[in-house]
């Protein structure tokens, strides 16, 4: 199996992370009740923990079909390298490392991990671009 393959399965496990996570923080903010029922009522904003997660989640959310496509990619296209399962395991590597520290609100050093997986999946996507 491809460790592009590998790498799209293990994101999608932390996808899931994220999902659990962030229902854990709206769960301890909102109560059980919330968490079990049909969620029609309006909310309080979340409390700081409870909003980092969701938004963590959120961004996670946005880039993970960026992933998505560029680990496939090269798979179907024959295209896998050293180099592209390289740039999958850094953006795995600092999509794991994101999520913690956008919980504890570290600003500056989230976003520089943001972007290092960004480049991880610009070094991924690079020969279905160039090939």
């Amino acid at each position: 199996m491809p460790t592009e393959l590998k790498i799209a399965a293990l994101g999608a496990l932390l996808l899931l992370v994220h999902i659990f996570t962030a229902t854990r923080f709206k769960t301890a903010q909102y109560g059980r009740t919330w968490n079990v029922g049909a969620r029609d009522e309006a909310l309080p904003a979340p409390n700081p923990m409870a909003g980092r997660t969701m938004r963590a989640q959120a961004n996670f959310q946005e880039t993970f079909p960026i992933a998505i496509v560029a680990l496939l990619g090269v798979v179907l296209a024959n295209k896998t390298s050293a180099t592209t399962a390289l740039g999958g395991w850094i953006w795995l590597g600092a999509r794991v490392v994101y999520l913690p520290l956008y919980a504890a609100g570290v600003p500056v050093v989230r976003t520089i991990v943001w972007a290092i997986g960004m480049a991880g999946l610009v070094i991924v996507i690079w020969p279905l671009l160039v090939g």
